[in-house]
């Protein structure tokens, strides 16, 4: 699997971005990131290889960052992005230094207003599986509106994070799940995201 990757000169901390050129188009990204180095991905076939995808997991941790230049990256990531973000870390629990997450397709099994979606049951059973093995704790921000589905399993994630010892942030915000929400989010909690990343 080739995953497009586009590299943003800057400083330390390094920021790896899922759907990459849609955050430069769409959030402002340049701005928010103040800076900072980024790689931008281009997704592959989103549907699938964001929903959990071991193949796609492996391939991001095994190849593509270990590729990139400089220390462990921050990883930023919305709806599917953010849960495919989540999934590689459980893949290997040092691959990211901090985690960014808007609006995450964390779909529950009791989330049944998600069931027409081809991987729903891959998702439910990887976000299940969090309960019993949340990973190593690393610094997240957890990004949602107040409007929107996903608000409900957002809540839950940070909950199941946080019981597992990760320093987990969850803000809510009014509005739903778009990108006028995630460039709002993006530039107000970035920074205190990389921080706290950087200062552990």
């Amino acid at each position: 699997m080739q995953i497009p990757v586009t590299l943003w000169d800057g400083r330390d901390p390094f920021v790896v971005v899922h759907d990459g050129p849609e955050y430069a188009r769409r959030a402002a990204l340049r701005s928010a990131l103040g800076g900072h180095r980024a790689a931008l991905l281009g997704p592959v076939d989103r549907d699938e290889t964001y929903s959990a995808s071991a193949r796609y997991s492996r391939t991001l941790v095994d190849e593509v960052l270990p590729a990139l230049p400089g220390p462990r990256p921050v990883g930023v990531g919305c709806s599917l992005g953010a849960l495919a973000l989540l999934h590689a870390h459980r893949r290997d629990p040092h691959a990211f230094a901090g985690l960014f997450l808007q609006s995450g397709s964390f779909f529950r099994r009791r989330d049944r207003h998600e069931q027409g979606f081809a991987r729903y049951g891959r998702i439910a059973r990887f976000v299940g599986s969090l309960r019993r093995d949340p990973g190593r704790a690393i610094p997240v921000t957890i990004t949602v509106g107040l409007d929107e589905e996903n608000l409900a399993c957002n809540r839950a994630l940070a909950e199941t994070l946080a019981a597992g010892g990760y320093d987990v942030e969850l803000y809510e915000s009014p509005g739903g799940h778009d990108w006028p929400l995630w460039r709002r989010q993006l530039k107000a909690r970035l920074p205190d995201l990389l921080e706290r990343a950087w200062s552990t």
